[in-house]
């Protein structure tokens, strides 16, 4: 047998099953889960079928601009949903996340394809759509974890970050721990990731290589690269998107502008 099996509705219906057995678990232990499971089955089953139908034309067309247009849409699609996972936010945060992911992510998947893998062309849909989509999915986590923690660090640290202001200090030396705990916090998903993987859980694009037909080693080789590139785009998309917030919360003047931190209800 060659390439994966077909799935139909009669196979994603049957999988369906599983989660209605939760929701029949929710309702008996009255978890109250059984809505926000139907409604996040719901919207993962249009938005993936969406997805593929939308796919089609653009890997059907021989031209970079369709898939460059749908990369640049992932790309603030992910920039948004990076700045509106964090509990404060500080002017300009949704640019200069767009920015991490661009820089971060879109830089690496394409990095990956045009340099490491060498696909001709360079924009081969079969390589660098799914590679952006999977490095930007890690990346924003990343951002986002390292924005909610420099925020935090300046908001609630004010004090200590003034201190060091008075005494003299530059913006980059006040806040240099700040900047480095939220980088750590930042990475610390895709470094888990990385030291579980292959012991305890087979990732998802592995998965899906060898169920498609490809060589488990092949596939292991593949998915080591993604990894690889995941920890680079979280690691320069979180660092982009903190001095971003850095730099917007303490001015040119080395002052620090608390009241720029705005908590969100």
């Amino acid at each position: 047998m060659s390439g994966p099996i077909a799935l139909g509705p009669v196979e994603l219906g049957l999988a369906a099953l599983l989660l209605v057995a939760y929701g029949l678990v929710s309702v008996g232990l009255r978890l109250g889960l059984e809505r926000r499971l139907a409604v996040a089955g719901l919207r993962a089953s249009v938005q993936l079928v969406v997805l593929g139908l939308v796919l089609v034309p653009v890997f059907a067309l021989a031209s970079p601009w369709p898939v460059v247009l749908w990369c640049g849409v992932m790309v603030g699609l992910a920039g948004r949903e990076a700045s509106a996972r964090v509990r404060r936010s500080h002017p300009g945060m949704l640019g200069s996340s767009v920015l991490a992911m661009a820089l971060g992510g879109g830089g690496t998947a394409l990095f990956a394809t045009a340099v490491v893998i060498d696909v001709e062309p360079w924009w081969a849909p079969r390589y660098l759509v799914p590679l952006v989509g999977m490095v930007l999915g890690n990346a924003l986590t990343g951002v986002a974890l390292g924005l909610d923690k420099v925020l935090e660090g300046l908001d609630a640290g004010a004090a200590q970050v003034e201190a060091l202001l008075a005494l003299g200090a530059t913006r980059q030396e006040a806040t240099r721990d700040v900047v480095a705990e939220a980088v750590r916090t930042g990475m610390v998903p895709i470094l888990n990731t990385m030291s579980a993987v292959g012991l305890v859980t087979i990732p998802g694009m592995m998965t899906g290589q060898i169920l498609g037909g490809t060589p488990p080693l092949q596939a292991a080789l593949y998915q080591l690269l993604i990894l690889f590139v995941i920890a680079g785009a979280v690691a320069v998309g979180t660092t982009i998107a903190v001095l971003a917030a850095v730099r917007s919360v303490v001015d040119d003047r080395h002052r620090l502008r608390r009241e720029r931190i705005t908590t969100r209800g």
